[in-house]
């Protein structure tokens, strides 16, 4: 199937209200523009460097968003563009991403990254850490970003019991942090579910999801 035709049958499969998010990483810009043309807008990249290279080369209506970990020496290259930060697990990333957004006169949308999955591999925050970011008077007082949610990525295992568990661990607290109405943040976006487990995320409550091979096709890493 042509990249097109698999971005219609995913887009098919998501309920109103979730938003996709099209994993670009690894993809040559004619696989993108592909992706464009079949009228998606919204593309992730896990490394920044790749993901201004593409800026520079595609259409400027295009909404970036930076799904991977993220270093706080290269914030300041994605900084002019970026619309929406998934993997934020530090106040210090924070601080860092205010400090250029004002730079350029913005303000930078981010979701802070929780650990849900057992696998060491996987970056995040734990509930209380995130708690104690957002009540802090630091994180309170940064006027150029917008704590817009969470997001998490599960762990990789066959059993859809163990996925759907952490990400109901994600949804509550999400819910949670949402009614407690903080300083400087939003709620109103939980990123969580990929192309193997996105109908499990949007089931346990996610309203965006990260999809890239289910579009591209596997990806073939340099």
């Amino acid at each position: 199937m042509s990249i097109a035709e698999n971005l219609l049958r995913v887009q098919k499969t998501l309920p109103k209200g979730v938003a996709l998010i099209a994993v670009s990483k690894t993809q040559p810009v004619s696989n993108i523009l592909a992706a464009y043309q079949a009228g998606q807008r919204v593309f992730g990249e896990n490394k920044v460097q790749e993901m201004a290279d593409k800026y520079d080369l595609l259409p400027k209506d295009i909404e970036w968003h930076m799904i991977g970990h993220l270093q706080r020496n290269k914030v300041k290259y994605m900084a002019p563009f970026v619309s929406l930060i998934h993997g934020v697990d530090s106040l210090k990333t924070l601080q860092e991403i205010d400090k250029q957004a004002k730079r350029y006169r913005r303000t930078i949308d981010c979701l802070l990254q929780v650990k849900i999955a057992s696998e060491s591999t996987k970056f995040g925050l734990s509930a209380t850490a995130v708690k104690e970011i957002l009540e802090s008077e630091t994180c309170q007082s940064l006027a150029n970003i917008r704590i817009r949610g969470l997001m998490g990525m599960a762990s990789f295992t066959a059993d859809e019991s163990v996925v759907k568990a952490e990400f109901t661990c994600l949804e509550q607290l999400f819910k949670r942090l949402q009614k407690e109405q903080i300083t400087n943040s939003y709620f109103d976006r939980l990123s969580m579910g990929m192309s193997g487990d996105y109908t499990t995320a949007i089931t346990a409550g996610s309203n965006m999801v990260r999809i890239g091979s289910a579009i591209f096709g596997p990806r073939n890493y340099p």
